[in-house]
């Protein structure tokens, strides 16, 4: 009895094991994503291969050259066997349903001839881009032929015109648009009735400013010999259910190789931040050779560089990445076209003649859910499935704007400031910054502006015990010191007067302030207000400053007393150092309560900020050039001579220094070497 019991147990177990589902393969690649900053970072892999299939394995025939894919409306896959001349048609299961080699036309069979190109419509009719045939044929949903579209016809087309359409989308209205090879104009569109009824969403002329130049300076012969600037051709599109359209270019130098253009062809797609849709941001960029919009907003696009798929919401974030090139499950050849049914993808490889089905994973499958809910406007349901994310990957910064809005939307200004900085989100964590201020100020405005009156009071009665103390100590004649330099900011050419023939400034002074201000330069990096603070915090580096606040300064003040000993100049070497140096004060007076300023300011008001940076740079450059026409007596046109000059100076002495650290590097390397040529001989 215990025998048998066992015996059905286990076949009850192997019955369960047979009918589950099968597992996705394991990842041949890696999971990432990128940051605001451009870095790439490992996320999750939102997708897996699951299965795949070739012509051999549904018994039709192997798939020759097979240049595009389509997922219909019913869930059947057409697939456009170009090689071969012919449509298949796949159902859910993966069976081969329908095939359609060629069509009947007034009686006579006619095939197609390397067709590149195949949609279908709602109501089931195909249409097929016939290339070297160099027209469009539509079908209806047997496969019976409907019609033929040609050529386009109209005065504006030249007689030399060759038509060799390559893809080919119709959207609700009927409306057909045709990608062309060599077509630079843009989509041909045609309406419902076939007619040509112009092209749309032509891509601007990129051309390389040194072909330019010599193509001003060349010759007529010579220009025609060189190549033409043109617009960059299309390669592909997609129309997503509200009849916008979806075009990549496979240009890789082009900033925008994703458009998404409305009916009248100017493009309407939503960037957000810095970064497009570009693909991989290395230094080989991505070439986008498809598209697939998959519903809210969200839109796929694969590369054929290095074979992979990436991923973006209707703001343009990247969502996640997945495929790459190579031999194994999941990996392509030489990926043609890519199509979504639900959570399924599937990514047809010409050379190997096999199509590819990758499942969602959780990651994927939340990512994907919470991303529709965002979109929806449903952003509390949306923030509780990015809760989950985040447990998934802590450095998903969508996940954290999801949640951010959220918030923002209960009421939670602070809570949302937290996470929306964590998502680098700049305009909607300003704000939560302005409605968090109201709130604060309302109920600490009170305390504040005792604080205030009391920090007045405190300084009035210090200024008062400095006045009424005798004698002239050390520390009173620092801060009279101090003092001047204020004087020769507000009073330019009374201070540098004094500077010169008084002596009223000092060095130690001015090498004081150049220290303040790489303090405050590098405080200004690090602690300026999110909204117009840009660096990169992993990034910063305190010695830089040194680079470019202490070196610039010792350069500038070696470079002009160089300069001005040959033209005539008064100025001492210390002279200028100092007057460079009291120069530099506005530097501090400014950007010290700018930084303040800046953790309180929203976007909106960020125009005063840069206003002020900008009014303290004219403050510097106007001090220096009044401190050095003064310590040099010169006149206004030598001096503004002179300050060309010295910026001149300092380049040249930056390339000798450049010059003379390589030959010594070199003399080093060489005298090394033959050390060890002798060490090895002996």
């Amino acid at each position: 009895m215990i025998i048998k019991r066992s015996i059905l147990i286990l076949a009850a177990v192997m019955i369960f094991v047979g009918l589950s589902p099968k597992p996705a393969h394991a990842s041949p690649y890696e999971g990432y994503t990128y940051s605001n900053w451009g870095e790439a970072v490992q996320s999750p892999i939102a997708y897996l291969p699951s299965r795949t299939i070739t012509g051999q394995e549904i018994g039709i025939g192997p798939w020759t050259a097979p240049s595009d894919l389509f997922a219909a409306p019913d869930g059947n896959l057409y697939v456009l066997d170009s090689g071969n001349g012919r449509i298949v048609v796949l159902n859910s299961e993966w069976k081969a349903v329908r095939q359609m080699q060629g069509f009947q036309r007034n009686g006579q069979q006619e095939s197609f001839n390397n067709p590149e190109g195949i949609f279908v419509t709602g109501a089931g009719h195909i249409y097929v881009a016939d290339t070297e045939n160099r027209r469009v044929v539509e079908l209806d949903g047997s496969g019976a032929f409907v019609r033929e579209i040609g050529a386009p016809k109209s005065e504006v087309i030249s007689d030399n015109f060759e038509y060799f359409p390559r893809k080919v989308i119709v959207d609700k209205a009927g409306r057909i648009y045709v990608v062309a090879r060599g077509v630079y104009e843009g989509i041909i569109e045609f309406d419902s009735e076939g007619g040509f009824t112009g092209f749309m969403g032509t891509n601007r002329v990129q051309f390389d400013p040194v072909d330019l130049f010599w193509k001003t300076v060349s010759t007529k012969e010579q220009r025609e010999k060189l190549i033409r600037f043109v617009p960059i051709e299309f390669n592909n599109m997609d129309v997503d259910a509200d009849g916008f359209i979806y075009t990549t270019t496979a240009d890789k130098q082009t900033l925008a190789p994703v458009k998404r253009l409305n009916p009248s062809g100017i493009d309407v797609l939503r960037v957000n931040g810095s970064m497009g849709p570009v693909g991989d941001l290395s230094r080989e960029r991505s070439a986008f050779i498809d598209i697939d919009e998959s519903g809210n907003g969200v839109y796929r696009t694969l590369d054929s560089t290095r074979g992979r798929i990436f991923t973006y919401n209707e703001d343009g974030n990247l969502l996640y990445v997945i495929g790459q090139l190579g031999n194994q499950i999941g990996t392509f050849k030489n990926p043609v076209a890519i199509e979504s049914i639900g959570n399924r993808i599937y990514v047809l490889d010409r050379d190997l003649g096999r199509i590819t089905e990758f499942a969602a994973t959780k990651f994927g499958s939340l990512v994907g859910e919470a991303n529709g809910l965002y979109s929806a406007g449903k952003h509390d349901a949306a923030a509780k499935l990015w809760e989950e994310v985040l447990r998934l990957d802590a450095n998903y910064e969508m996940a954290y704007i999801g949640i951010g809005k959220s918030m923002l939307r209960k009421g939670e200004y602070k809570q949302a400031m937290t996470f929306l900085k964590l998502g680098n989100e700049r305009e909607y964590y300003s704000k939560a910054l302005t409605k968090y201020r109201r709130e604060y100020m309302r109920e600490h405005f009170g305390t504040y502006m005792t604080m205030v009156i009391a920090l007045i009071l405190v300084v009035m009665t210090v200024r008062r015990r400095m006045r009424l103390r005798k004698g002239a100590s050390n520390r009173m004649r620092f801060l009279k010191e101090a003092r001047y330099s204020l004087h020769v900011a507000f009073h330019p050419f009374d201070g540098f007067w004094d500077l010169k023939y008084e002596n009223k400034g000092k060095l130690r002074i001015a090498l004081i302030i150049l220290f303040a201000v790489t303090v405050t330069m590098i405080l200004k990096r690090q602690y300026a207000g999110y909204v117009v603070n840009y660096n990169h915090p992993l990034e910063l580096n305190s010695i830089d400053e040194l680079k470019y606040i202490v070196l610039p300064f010792l350069l500038w003040c070696v470079a002009n007393w160089s300069l001005t000993t040959l033209m005539d100049g008064e100025g001492k070497f210390k002279e200028i150092v100092i007057a460079t140096g009291y120069a530099m004060l506005p530097l501090i007076l400014i950007y010290l309560p700018n930084m303040v300023l800046s953790n309180v300011i929203s976007l909106r008001e960020a125009s005063f900020y840069y206003l002020l940076e900008s009014a303290a740079g004219l403050w510097f450059v106007w001090l220096l050039f009044i401190g050095t026409m003064t310590v040099h007596q010169y006149t206004v046109t030598k001096t503004i001579l002179t300050m060309l000059l010295t910026v001149v100076v300092m380049g040249v002495i930056i390339f000798l220094g450049l010059l003379f650290f390589s030959l010594i590097q070199q003399i080093v390397s060489f005298v090394y070497t033959i050390y060890q040529e002798l060490s090895l001989r002996a």
